[in-house]
C-alpha cells in the first residue's frame, strides 16, 4: 500500500471514530431498529465486560418501586430489558407491547417538533405568543403579554403565576401576571400546554396529525397523545421511548436520515437555556450542572441533579418516575415507566438510586 493511501486510510478511520465534549459523532457507532419492524439487536452482558452480579440489586430497587418497564440501550443494541408486572396492582401481564404514559417526560416530545416547526419555517421561537394565540390569551396587559415568548414557553420563565390552585388550566382566566416574563423560573404545565395550540396554529393542522407526520412516523414509534382533563399525554411503549431517545443520542439523525437539520436549534435545546435553572434547557433536564431548581419550588439546589450518572446526560423526567435518559459519552439510552417510587414529582433521588446501580454493572 502506498504511503499516501495509508495516512488518508488512517484519517479516514478517526474521523469516523473520534468522539468530542461527549458528543457520537458518527451515527454508524449506533444499531436502529428498522422503522417497520420491532426487532432490535441485542448485546449480553458478557460480550460488554459488565457485572452480571449486579444486577438482581438494580432488579430489586426497580421491583420494590413499582416499575413496569425498564430498558438499557447500549450502542443502540438492548443490554437490559425487564417488564414488572404480577407482583404490582392493575397490570398483570406488562410486556413490550404494552403502553404507559410519559408524564412530564413528554414534554420533550413537543420540543423537538416545536423544533421542526421552527425548521419548516412556520414559526420562530422568538416569536410574541400571542402571535399564535391572539391576544388576551392570558389576564394580563397587552404589554405583559406581548412580553411572553414561545421561547419562555420552552424554558418555563413565562412569569405566569403558578401558585394558584388552577395552575394547570390554560383558561385565560387562570393565567395571571407574577413577573416580567424571562425573570424567573418555574415549572408550570399551562404555558407549556399552549405550546402545542401555538404549532397547531403555525403549521395549520393538529399538533398530534404534525408530530406524528414530522417525527412519530420517521422513526416507528407507536403511541398517542391522549387528553387527561387539562393534561394532554403521550402512551407509549417503553421501546419507542427509547427510539426517541436514539434520536436524540444520534443528534436528531435516525439511521442516515436527518431527522432535524437545526443543530442550532437541536443543541440550544439541550443546553441550559437560562441562567435561573441552569439544569433545564428547552423541556429536557441537563445533568452535571453547579445547581438546579425543582417543580413547584423557588429554591436553587447546589450540585448536580443526578450526582451519580454521567454529566452529559440529558433526561426527560414526569410525574411518578417516568424517566428517559441519553446520555452521549456512554452511547446510552436508560428508560423507566412505573408507579409513583415515593419521590418528587421528577423522582430525582430515585433516578440517582438506579444510577447507583447501573454503575456497579457497568463497573464505573
Amino acid at each position: 500500500m502506498k504511503l499516501h493511501q495509508y495516512i488518508l486510510g488512517c484519517w479516514l478511520f478517526f474521523c469516523c471514530s473520534c468522539k468530542t465534549d461527549g458528543q457520537i459523532l458518527n451515527s454508524a457507532q449506533t444499531n436502529f431498529p428498522l422503522t417497520s419492524s420491532d426487532q432490535w439487536k441485542i448485546a449480553s452482558i458478557d460480550s460488554l465486560g459488565w457485572n452480571k452480579e449486579a444486577i438482581e440489586e438494580l432488579k430489586t430497587l426497580l421491583k420494590e418501586n413499582g416499575t413496569r418497564a425498564f430498558l438499557v440501550i447500549k450502542e443502540g443494541k438492548i443490554v437490559l430489558e425487564e417488564y414488572f408486572g404480577k407482583d404490582l396492582p392493575g397490570i398483570a401481564d406488562f410486556n413490550k407491547n404494552k403502553q404507559w404514559y410519559w408524564a412530564s417526560a413528554g414534554k420533550t416530545l413537543t420540543a423537538f417538533t416545536v423544533g421542526l416547526a421552527q425548521e419548516d419555517g412556520y414559526l420562530n421561537i422568538d416569536d410574541k405568543t400571542s402571535d399564535y394565540l391572539g391576544k388576551h390569551w392570558t389576564t394580563l396587559t397587552t404589554d405583559q403579554e406581548d412580553k411572553i415568548t414561545i421561547k419562555n414557553q420552552l424554558t418555563m420563565t413565562s412569569g405566569l403565576d403558578d401558585s394558584k390552585s388552577g395552575r394547570n388550566s390554560f383558561a385565560p382566566s387562570n393565567l395571571t401576571y407574577k413577573t416580567d416574563a424571562g425573570t424567573r423560573w418555574a415549572y408550570h404545565n399551562a404555558p407549556y400546554t399552549l405550546l402545542e395550540k401555538v404549532v397547531g396554529k403555525a403549521v395549520g393542522k393538529d399538533f398530534d396529525d404534525y408530530f406524528d407526520e414530522k417525527l412519530a412516523s420517521k422513526i416507528g414509534m407507536d403511541g398517542e397523545w391522549r387528553w387527561l382533563g387539562e393534561y394532554h399525554i403521550f402512551f407509549s411503549t417503553a421501546r419507542s421511548m427509547a427510539r426517541f431517545g436514539l434520536l436524540i443520542l444520534n443528534k436528531g439523525s435516525w439511521n442516515g436520515e436527518t431527522i432535524m437539520k437545526d443543530q442550532n436549534f437541536f443543541n440550544e435545546m439541550i443546553t441550559p437555556s437560562q441562567n435561573l435553572n441552569k439544569s433545564y434547557g428547552y423541556l429536557w433536564w441537563l445533568n452535571g450542572k453547579e445547581s438546579y431548581m425543582l417543580p413547584q419550588s423557588q429554591k436553587t439546589v447546589e450540585g448536580s441533579l443526578t450526582p451519580n450518572a454521567p454529566p452529559d446526560m440529558v433526561s426527560g423526567l414526569g410525574k411518578n418516575g417516568q424517566f428517559l435518559n441519553v446520555v452521549p459519552s456512554l452511547n446510552l439510552v436508560v428508560v423507566r415507566m412505573g408507579e409513583n417510587p415515593g419521590d418528587s414529582s421528577v423522582a430525582a433521588s430515585f433516578q440517582n438510586k438506579i444510577w447507583e446501580k447501573l454503575n456497579a454493572i457497568m463497573n464505573r
